[in-house]
């Protein structure tokens, strides 16, 4: 650009006190400093650091930054970097732009940006509720130790430190959800490029078994009265929420991905009825509500209401995670607010063993053994299929009524143990 008049300041270098006395005028001007260096003043007051030179017979600018942000004393410092790189047959202008280029692959080429974009492409093949439980995984587990470094630096010890920190937390199966993720996100690293092999695969043998078994679960009626009233008492991470997750899974006791993914359309508040498909059996399943758990749902509806985020969000359960409230809390949430009391959620075997899916095994226990219920009816509401003398395998409808009063006399009977009644064997109803 062509000085719309004599440069200001030509010949003697610039002081502070001329910097910001500097005013903006009808045209752009410049105020030169020493060797190349200059303040250029726009028309707006904005005041920009320039440093011109020749490089192979030609003349450039590279722009040193914007004052006050840079101070005179720092901008010569620059200007002095510059002339050194022009010294040596460097362009400063282009190994800045090529600075600015590596930054933002690195950026993009983190470990967290590149499981981003595997798992956009990757949650198109799996049901949504396992989507959003390996990604709330790796959002808690993995991201918060390696999720800004550039997947080029992440070595197989990297990986491995943070897997044992998982399992020295005893998230058991998690650590192997977690290993697998990590794994895929590598691949899929290799795929773009980025890595020439995963390192996963060399921790074979590095981690401890996870022992498969069956679900941890309390099925004592003393002590699971107990366990009703920690979850009452909870107030940890997410409290209201997870609280009551607790509470009406102890009620219905269906499988936890099942009822975290309830929809407020499938609820139906005056027969009292829940109805949705369970993915295991490829069913369609109803379950009637009983007065406890009718007050659960009415108390989460109203307090979604009060909440923006919230509005006219089709789930009960809705997450908080980088998919907001598009996906429902991971069955994994309700396993840490376990632990989180006390509770062990992977060793059936622990005397304090109790785990999100073990309602289950406790209300098939309790309602067969202390209450006396029927065990097809007991079966038909755990949604198993239980072939019957015409053969069918399952009848959404079937044992209704039978089935209406159970789960309202198991309610009441959990009022019974949260308040430490007396424990009774009740009559089948």
């Amino acid at each position: 650009m062509k000085d719309s008049k004599p440069s200001k300041g030509q010949g003697k270098p610039l002081t502070d006190a001329a910097i910001r006395s500097a005013k903006p005028e009808s045209k752009a001007h410049k105020l030169h400093d020493e060797k190349g260096l200059f303040l250029h003043v726009s028309t707006s007051g904005g005041k920009y650091w320039r440093f011109r030179y020749r490089l192979a017979g030609q003349g450039k600018e590279l722009a040193l930054g914007i004052y006050p942000d840079v101070g005179l004393k720092e901008a010569r410092e620059r200007r002095d970097e510059a002339r050194q790189q022009v010294a040596s047959g460097i362009d400063p202008g282009e190994a800045k732009r090529e600075r600015k280029a590596a930054s933002l692959a690195r950026a993009a080429n983190t470990f967290e940006a590149v499981a981003g974009r595997w798992f956009d492409i990757w949650r198109a093949g799996v049901a949504e509720k396992t989507a959003s439980r390996v990604w709330r995984n790796l959002e808690r587990h993995i991201f918060p130790s390696i999720g800004a470094l550039p997947v080029a630096n992440i070595r197989a010890k990297t990986v491995l430190g943070v897997l044992r920190v998982m399992e020295a937390k005893g998230l058991g199966a998690l650590v192997r959800m977690a290993k697998n993720a990590v794994s895929q996100v590598m691949r899929h690293a290799v795929q773009e490029g980025l890595i020439e092999v995963d390192p996963v695969p060399s921790l074979k043998g590095a981690l401890k078994a996870v022992p498969q078994g069956h679900h941890p679960a309390i099925t004592d009626p003393v002590r699971f009265g107990q366990l009703l009233r920690d979850i009452d008492g909870y107030t940890e991470n997410r409290g209201p929420e997870l609280r009551a997750a607790l509470r009406l899974l102890a009620l219905i006791f269906v499988r936890p991905g099942e009822m975290l993914a309830m929809k407020w359309a499938d609820i139906n508040f005056e027969t009292g009825e829940w109805k949705y498909h369970v993915n295991k059996t490829k069913v369609d399943h109803l379950v009637p509500l009983a007065r406890q758990a009718i007050t659960i749902l009415q108390e989460l509806r109203a307090r979604q209401q009060l909440e923006v985020r919230l509005h006219d969000c089709p789930l009960v359960f809705p997450g908080s995670g980088r998919h907001g409230a598009r996906n429902p809390i991971v069955t994994e949430s309700l396993n840490s607010a376990l632990r989180r009391l006390g509770y062990v959620t992977d060793n059936e075997t622990a005397p304090n063993g109790h785990s999100a899916h073990g309602f289950r095994a406790s209300a098939r226990t309790m309602l067969a053994e202390v209450l006396h219920f029927p065990p097809e009816i007991i079966e038909h509401q755990l949604a198993h299929k239980v072939p019957d003398i015409l053969g069918t395998s399952y009848n959404r409808t079937k044992y209704l009524r039978e089935r209406r009063a159970m789960m309202q006399g198991w309610a009441d009977y959990l009022d019974e143990l949260r308040t430490g009644a007396r424990i009774i064997s009740m009559r089948r109803a």
